[in-house]
């Protein structure tokens, strides 16, 4: 018997946070409504919890989390930023400490009023003579924007991906959106609407971008004998990996290979499966191309034949790969940094709680997050165990 399998880690809570626009909250007040829900459904309260993952909830990291939510000391703490895959690498994190008895209880989580605040900068910050400063502002490049077209032209460029291919990503992103109802945008999109849409920054179009909204959200990881306390079915973890490259585009080797080949490697390797065993996926869709460069790293299909796997509605209801179930960051709630959810719509599918959306029987799900400008990543393998 492994490691793991003596000492398994359960998901055994996970709710979102208030949605869409948020004015009358602080990030701390929504974070600590989803957490309250979170714990709720893992049979415990806020004195359970001994450790805490959270990061820069506008400004707040875990001692002014802890502070507000009254958990005075825990025994692991963690506000590590690696931008939006940081929720998913917390998984990670929570699972090589609960084993050890870092912790038993690690609430994980997020909150965001993005959308409410607009403060959201399309430019690249002043870092003084790094190498941003030196190769990469003086040519006007908007971030992040300007970076995923880059990676989008680049791709393009070297395996003939048409803008059509990632317009069937935005539309599978609707149409599950269409199911939920609590998706920010839920009208019927094709994919002649996404290529009439505006183009932001070539080859990337309005559509091909994601919301700006208020959310978040908490999860629960526990350890296999505080998961027999659980009021809802517990998610088994089976595995997670997270890495990161570069922090400037100008630096990478190759811009359409991101470090979800080596957390992807990591996550599958550990929970013993390969991509042919998954039964869904749930990817960062900040972009439309942060989809198909994840499909591609991850073993679903060979770089630069990402754009034909998608086509023919391959990640839409009914189709081979569901992915985005929940209607994704393009669809659903995007409030700057996604990961939490993603793995929050995991849990639900998993648990056979997605209502119109829910898919019949899945064992076994990924959720993959990105960060910065695809710069770091963080894979994790949940199961119906």
């Amino acid at each position: 018997m492994s490691f793991w399998e003596r000492n398994p880690i359960y998901v055994v809570g996970a709710a979102e946070t208030l949605l869409g626009v948020v004015p009358d909250h602080t990030e701390l007040s929504m974070f600590a409504l989803a957490a309250q829900e979170a714990l709720s459904e893992a049979g415990m309260t806020f004195k359970d919890v001994d450790g805490i993952f959270v990061n820069y909830m506008g400004e707040e990291g875990s001692v002014q989390v802890g502070e507000y939510l009254g958990i005075s000391a825990p025994r692991y703490v963690d506000s590590a930023d690696i931008g939006g895959a940081s929720f998913v690498a917390f998984v990670h994190h929570a699972m090589n400490a609960i084993p050890y008895g870092r912790c038993e209880v690690a609430l994980i989580g997020y909150a965001s009023r993005q959308r409410s605040l607009r403060n959201r900068s399309y430019t690249l910050k002043e870092r003084g003579l790094d190498n941003a400063a030196q190769f990469e502002k003086p040519y006007g490049l908007p971030s992040p924007i300007g970076y995923y077209a880059m990676i989008a032209a680049r791709h393009f460029h070297e395996y003939g991906t048409q803008s059509e291919q990632l317009a069937e990503i935005a539309v599978a992103a609707r149409r599950w959106a269409q199911l939920n109802p609590k998706a920010w945008k839920r009208n019927p999109l094709t994919v002649e609407d996404v290529m009439e849409s505006r183009l932001i920054c070539k080859p990337l179009r309005r559509l091909d971008c994601c919301l700006i909204t208020d959310g978040g959200g908490a999860v629960i990881l526990s350890n296999k004998e505080r998961a027999r306390d659980a009021r809802k079915k517990p998610v088994r973890v089976l595995g997670a990996g997270e890495s990161q490259t570069r922090w400037n585009l100008s630096q990478a080797a190759d811009i359409t290979v991101t470090p979800g080949v080596v957390s992807g490697r990591a996550a599958l390797g550990m929970a013993g499966i390969s991509p042919t065993n998954v039964d869904f996926l749930q990817p960062y869709d900040s972009f439309t191309i942060t989809v198909l460069t994840a499909l591609e790293d991850l073993g679903f299909c060979k770089k630069g034949e990402g754009g034909a796997f998608v086509e023919n509605g391959r990640l839409a209801p009914g189709g081979a790969l569901p992915a985005m179930t929940s209607g994704g960051g393009l669809s659903y709630n995007h409030p700057g940094a996604l990961g939490v959810q993603i793995i929050i719509e995991a849990v639900r599918q998993l648990r056979g709680e997605a209502g119109a959306r829910q898919l019949e029987d899945p064992k076994i799900g990924v959720v993959h997050g990105v960060g910065v400008l695809l710069s770091t990543a963080a894979t994790a393998v949940l199961a119906n165990d």
